[in-house]
């Protein structure tokens, strides 16, 4: 395992000490002489790990006692149905900015519950984060809508738009946990485990207090933020060992310099294949601006800019013989792709 270098994007690759601490507690889990997977979601032993893992995403994000940390399924998915179920019942209208395929994704599924603006055009392709000066927001807006981190695209947002009072809401499935940035000027922000701090099964949301209490009649008990807070994101049955996995991947970057520590890995490893793109005289191609590059996955081309699909064959072969899996693009992307976890 130590030749394997997985750059998928999602499940993606865990530290190898998260690995060997499960694998100790697997069967025995903190000494109950029994696993997690067959624990009481209402014992002691899960109401400690719940509050354990809460506070840790407290300390690692500095997330003030007036926002709520919840755990759900459903992946980042189910939380492009849970935000809108959940807060545009004020106004019944939102603002969705598109930067790339997950966020037109995101505002194709909240047109099911209400009114939704593009703040920014659809386009063919997408290379940068438009000028905030150009977005069209709607001041009735019940919330402003980005995705932080396009996964498939790679654009990534390198700053935190100024709303004008509209909640900002935030997907941030691909990079949480990547960098320092200021939750008090988001109303929420959510991100599913895999890509970046864990394994599939769970979804963590953000949420100011202010913005509960808002959900729609016809919101699923199952995302109801206001519920799921209610009920310490115990209303029902949890994924606990999903949620273990991911408390240990924040600890392990608890432990291994926070979050100033995994933002200069980030920069550190997407700098230097950048670099070696940008000075392959065309060989390799990567089409997004270099101000709105992602640091967490990088999508290029072999050959000229829409590729060369015999080089690029012969590209992941080679990789492959090499021990670097996972590099193909995702299904909607042609591009090949490179994606950086923290380890």
């Amino acid at each position: 395992m130590s030749n394997i270098h997985n750059f998928g994007a999602g499940p993606a690759k865990l530290p190898s000490e998260v690995f060997d601490e499960l694998e100790e507690e697997l069967v025995n889990f903190n000494g109950t002489g029994i696993s997690l997977m067959e624990t009481s979601h209402r014992s002691a032993t899960y109401i400690k790990l719940n509050a354990e893992i809460q506070d840790v995403v407290r300390r690692l994000l500095n997330v003030p006692q007036n926002y709520k940390i919840l755990f759900l399924q459903g992946g980042g998915q189910g939380q492009f149905a849970g935000v809108p179920l959940n807060l545009m019942s004020r106004t019944g209208t939102a603002d969705y900015v598109i930067t790339g395929i997950w966020s037109v994704i995101a505002a194709r599924e909240a047109r099911k519950y209400g009114n939704v603006r593009f703040a920014t055009p659809q386009q063919d392709s997408y290379v940068n984060i438009p000028d905030l000066s150009t977005w069209d927001l709607d001041p009735n807006a019940s919330y402003v809508h980005i995705c932080d981190n396009e996964t498939i695209d790679g654009v990534e947002y390198d700053f935190i738009p100024n709303t004008n009072g509209v909640p900002l809401v935030a997907d941030m499935c691909s990079n949480i946990m990547s960098k320092k940035f200021d939750i008090t000027k988001f109303g929420a922000v959510y991100g599913c485990a895999q890509k970046n701090i864990g394994t599939a099964g769970v979804t963590m949301v953000i949420v100011r207090e202010d913005l509960l209490n808002q959900a729609m009649p016809a919101c699923p008990s199952v995302f109801d933020w206001t519920l799921t807070a209610k009920n310490n994101s115990i209303l029902n049955t949890p994924p606990m060992q999903a949620i273990e996995v991911m408390g240990r991947v924040l600890k392990w970057i608890e432990r291994n310099g926070k979050l100033e520590k995994m933002e200069e890995l980030a920069v550190k490893k997407s700098s230097m294949i950048y670099d070696y793109i940008d000075q392959s005289n065309g060989f390799y191609y990567a089409p997004v601006e270099k101000r709105f590059r992602s640091k967490m996955n990088i999508p290029f081309r072999v050959g000229p800019p829409k590729g060369d699909v015999d080089l690029e064959n012969q590209f992941i072969e080679d990789a492959e013989k090499q021990g670097l899996i996972q590099l193909r693009g995702h299904r909607w992307n042609t591009s090949l792709r490179l994606q950086f976890g923290h380890c």
